[in-house]
């Protein structure tokens, strides 16, 4: 057991970018609309938000700039869907597509480099204990000792669960998908309750990229690295629930922890360990169209036996 805390223990920390996005990505997939621009606003949350800092001097200050940041270009995606009418997956591809390119740019413009952006001096972030969780046995030693994100990831997830499932937002934005014509004779516009669930996947893919960035201390390109299409998988595979989200973020993040781990353990090539998170993407994705399948056929079949 002690040898598979570190395991665990760096899970949580790897999951939480995965989980910020997830977050932001659940209430567009609740919405009927899904935004799989999320890695294009975690790259572009990342670069603005380790930018600001650096010049600056103000962590707070490049949290806030990666927000604003990411969410404006989750406004501009939903701005091309929703009121010009454009394909939202095409649009929020082509917001993935220009998320490397503008950033690329912008670091040649900035630092003089398209590669790695290392910065001296950088503000470090502490690792926060608390004290409720040290008392409590094995779980204490996996969830403290975290920056101050992990615990602001659950407590974004907390406060999604409040608002989509206890507020009249999210019973609105729940109704969206199946019952848009109901909400348009309450005089409530979905097109309007999906923009905004845009910008509230813009401002959870800021923090998550933010985080990435600042931690790191340096620019890398691409540095989501794959998490905002892996962030697509976790909505699906933890069943479009607040909870499950949790549990499948965490599934993805065992899975990065124990590549990393294994790399210095196992011989075998690198590639290939490096590739584990992936595959359980793939795999995960496969469990998902099974499941899915299976559901609407047993769906299916009581319907016809009801008949």
């Amino acid at each position: 057991m002690a040898d598979s805390i570190p395991v665990l223990h760096a899970a949580v920390g790897i999951m939480t970018p995965l989980l910020f996005a997830a977050t932001g990505g659940l209430f567009t997939e609740l919405s009927g609309a899904l935004n799989i621009a999320l890695e294009g606003q975690l790259l572009l949350g990342a670069f603005a938000a380790v930018t600001v800092t650096h010049f600056s001097g103000s962590i707070a200050a490049g949290i806030l700039a990666g927000i604003l940041a990411s969410m404006l270009l989750a406004s501009l995606v939903a701005f091309l869907s929703f009121n010009l009418k454009a394909n939202v997956f095409i649009a929020a591809l082509a917001a993935n597509l220009f998320a490397p390119g503008i950033t690329t740019v912008l670091s040649h413009k900035i630092f003089s480099t398209r590669g790695i952006a290392a910065f001296d001096g950088f503000p470090k972030l502490k690792t926060l204990s608390v004290d409720i969780l040290e008392r409590i046995p094995v779980a204490g030693e996996l969830f403290m000792n975290h920056i101050v994100y992990v615990y602001c990831s659950w407590l974004l997830l907390f406060i999604a669960w409040l608002a989509l499932y206890k507020t009249p937002f999210g019973f609105h934005l729940r109704s969206c998908e199946l019952h848009s014509r109901a909400l348009k004779s309450l005089g409530i516009k979905s097109g309007r309750c999906r923009f905004i669930a845009f910008l509230i996947s813009g401002f959870c893919c800021g923090i998550g990229g933010s985080m990435l960035t600042i931690s790191l201390g340096a620019f890398v390109p691409n540095i989501p690295a794959g998490r905002g299409w892996i962030a697509l998988v976790v909505i699906f595979l933890g069943n479009r629930r607040p909870l499950g989200l949790l549990a499948a973020a965490l599934l993805f993040g065992l899975a990065e922890s124990f590549s990393n781990y294994a790399q210095g353990i196992f011989n075998v090539p690198a590639d290939f360990i490096l590739a584990i998170p992936y595959v359980f993407t793939l795999a995960g994705m496969i469990g998902i169209s099974v499941y899915t399948k299976r559901r609407n056929r047993v769906m299916q079949e009581k319907n016809i036996e009801g008949l």
